[in-house]
């Protein structure tokens, strides 16, 4: 039996990259994957790809900022399984590429809205849905952008240090539950996002977003123990260990 046969799992981003990496290697160890992204086409081709391994998905396209989305995503989640075992919180955007007294009120609202604010709706969404499981396991995808900040990336920067400290909030608050909250750091990865940030890097030279599919399943893991902790990719590949 696979490591994760019969878990359920939601994951946001879930069409391209760190996200498709994850819900991918997820399903490859029997979870059903509730893949949550705006593209349609992306959320097809993973299904294809998920199906042709073995696994299942169901497919929910629909864009972070649609907040009504993601009580309905709840409820459905409810009167279908009536509980979560996996919350991959992946789905992101950069923001302009400008200095922050630049940023448009527009523009910083945005960042805020998908990058805090949708992960928060989501945490509230399905709270009590993580809590019937017997070892619900949620995922924060961070960047080290926090802990070392550059110039022109701030909304990015902001947002993500913002998201940090409320996955750790949660993690506290879950301490005497069977839930527990874990942040993953994938360092420099082969994503859209980072090639958009670097434009002149060559992109071959970076780990893949697949690499890190296996990161992704041990932070899934029902035996797991650690909370409110970093993983950091890079450590984990040379190391094997979490934290």
């Amino acid at each position: 039996m696979s490591s994760l046969s019969g878990r359920i799992a939601v994951v946001t981003g879930a069409s391209r990259g760190l996200g498709r990496a994850a819900a991918v290697a997820l399903a490859k160890e029997g979870a059903h994957i509730i893949a949550m992204a705006r593209t349609v086409g992306g959320l097809e081709e993973l299904d294809d790809e998920i199906k042709a391994e073995g696994g299942s998905a169901t497919l929910v396209p629909a864009d972070l900022r649609d907040f009504e989305a993601h009580d309905r995503l709840g409820k459905a989640i409810f009167e279908r399984w009536s509980k979560l075992d996996i919350l991959v919180l992946n789905g992101a955007m950069l923001g302009p590429l400008t200095p922050l007294t630049h940023i448009a009120p527009a523009q910083w609202s945005e960042a805020l809205d998908v990058n805090v604010t949708a992960n928060w709706r989501l945490l509230r969404s399905l709270d009590l849905l993580l809590k019937r499981s017997d070892a619900a396991r949620v995922i924060g995808v961070t960047s080290g952008i926090v802990k070392r900040p550059r110039a022109y990336v701030g909304a990015y920067a902001v947002t993500k240090a913002a998201f940090e400290m409320m996955m750790r909030t949660y993690a506290a608050e879950c301490e005497n539950t069977g839930v527990r909250v874990n942040i993953l750091d994938p360092g420099i990865a082969r994503t859209k996002m980072r090639a958009t940030l670097m434009p002149g890097e060559d992109p071959m030279s970076l780990p893949a977003p697949e690499e890190l599919g296996p990161l992704f399943v041990a932070l899934a893991q029902p035996s797991l123990t650690i909370n409110g902790q970093i993983a950091l990719f890079p450590e984990w590949k040379k190391t094997g260990h979490l934290c």
